[in-house]
């Protein structure tokens, strides 16, 4: 369906179902149960992208429907339908009835009220006109490509989307969240004497397109992809072997998410699979790392006003002066390891069940310049931004490429590498933190997270930071 500023709300238990009735339905479903909810859900999304050229995609997608879920001890019952009527929610309830068998349960407390509101409710698809969005991204094709004659390829994208939720406790609470999301991506691959590479920059968050698509925005996007792709046109095979290495301020709290912070989140704990496990109290890093995950920034990727059960987001403190404060829960395995919950249940849609995730994961600035931390690296290498990357949550190994690196010696910032991957594991990294930089930065709002199958959008962030003896991986001549 054509996308309109005047779509209306989406209210099911104005259009699809009595409230009452559907609250009687889930409370049979969880009658005897220890939790569970019937989580309500309308997305709608665009997605266009320009390549080579011409306008390679331009797609608009709008779901809806519910998940009911009954939990019992370890146990989850789940049943989703697209189909939102008073039928398919009471054959939903019969399935997930069954993970409730005999009973015996007692249903956990329901989650905090709350009005906050962390974003605005309009629809970000509403900004501008089709036509309007698509020159958007035509002149950004022709802008790079007038910058610089060595441009031989411009990939722009922009996407919007709209999410609405509907949340029904068994006890009668009901919550509502409306989710607006929008995201604007640049690459570009250069050419000069027959070596070609790219360079790639973007930005987003819970606001609309306007501000992305405005010129002053997207143009310096435009050079800062174009930017990286020049310095990495002039970079020398990186070296190879264990060394120091900076990592630079924002985006390269990736690695910081992924080594460290799933490893942070409560399942994986109480099933004892993270590195972390039963480290609850004990120094982990090295004095002065704080980190934290906090769903309450505004208009950021990855928060929320509620998470996806319903309850408030939080600031999170995680490690606190290395030493191990506390996980990232949702209802269920709070419950399970006696404690609260941390608002931090979340699906990818009603079709998924909430579990541990994170939000905006970042680690708090010290007290160094950025300048005062490279000083400090005698012989090794800055990374500043960071592509692909593995990790394994049971050990903490990771291995992340390097898409804009430079060598360091004595201090001194020289040529810019390729190839470099790093390759360590994240309780190491931890304790080998040396210095930390006072420039604390959030990533400028691109990242997502998988886990399970599914995945949510998510913020990183951290200060410049001094890591010692990590495996530098390096780019054959």
């Amino acid at each position: 369906m054509p996308q309109t500023a005047e779509t209306e709300t989406f209210r099911p238990f104005r259009d699809a179902l009595d409230e009452g009735r559907a609250a009687a339905i889930l409370r049979d479903a969880v009658a005897g149960a220890d939790d569970g909810e019937l989580f309500l859900e309308r997305r709608r999304s665009e997605h266009l992208a320009f390549d080579d050229g011409r306008l390679k995609t331009a797609s608009f997608d709008a779901s809806e429907g519910f998940g009911l879920r009954a939990v019992r001890g370890e146990a989850a019952g789940y049943a989703h339908s697209t189909e939102i009527s008073e039928r398919a929610l009471t054959r939903a309830a019969e399935t997930a009835r069954l993970a409730v068998g005999a009973g015996g349960g007692r249903l956990a407390p329901p989650p905090p009220a709350t009005n906050r509101h962390l974003y605005s409710d309009a629809d970000p698809m509403a900004d501008a006109a089709f036509p309007a969005k698509v020159e958007t991204l035509r002149e950004m094709d022709a802008f790079l490509r007038d910058l610089d004659p060595r441009v031989v390829q411009v990939s722009a994208s922009l996407a919007a989307s709209l999410q609405e939720v509907h949340i029904l406790r068994p006890e009668g609470g009901h919550v509502r969240d409306t989710r607006p999301m929008a995201r604007l991506n640049l690459s570009v691959i250069v050419e000069e004497n027959g070596r070609r590479e790219s360079g790639s920059a973007g930005g987003g968050g819970r606001f609309g397109l306007a501000g992305l698509i405005a010129p002053d925005h997207w143009q310096g996007i435009a050079r800062e992809a174009l930017r990286i792709a020049l310095v990495n046109l002039r970079a020398e095979p990186a070296p190879a072997g264990v060394m120091d290495v900076v990592l630079g301020a924002g985006w390269p709290g990736i690695l910081l998410h992924e080594a460290i912070g799933h490893g942070l989140e409560g399942d994986f704990n109480r099933k004892k699979t993270s590195a972390f496990a039963g480290l609850m109290g004990s120094r982990i890093a090295a004095k002065g790392v704080t980190v934290l995950d906090d769903g309450t920034l505004p208009d950021r990727r990855g928060s929320l006003s509620v998470d996806d059960e319903g309850t408030p987001s939080r600031r999170n403190v995680l490690i606190e002066d290395g030493v191990l404060v506390g996980y990232m829960q949702d209802r269920q395995n709070a419950r399970l390891m006696g404690v609260e919950p941390t608002g931090n249940g979340r699906r990818e849609s009603f079709a998924h069940t909430p579990m541990p995730r994170m939000t905006n994961t970042y680690m708090l600035g010290g007290e160094a310049t950025r300048d005062e931390v490279l000083a400090e690296l005698k012989d090794g290498i800055y990374a500043v931004g960071f592509g692909g990357g593995q990790v394994d949550i049971t050990n903490g190994k990771f291995v992340f490429s390097c898409t804009e690196a430079y060598r360091v010696q004595n201090g001194k910032v020289g040529a810019p590498v390729r190839g470099a991957t790093l390759i360590g594991d994240g309780a190491t990294a931890l304790q080998q933190i040396r210095a930390i930089g006072s420039d604390m930065a959030l990533d400028p709002g691109i990242g997502n997270c998988g886990k399970a199958g599914q995945w949510v959008p998510v913020g990183v962030g951290q200060p410049t930071l001094l890591i010692g003896g990590l495996t530098v991986g390096g780019a054959a001549a």
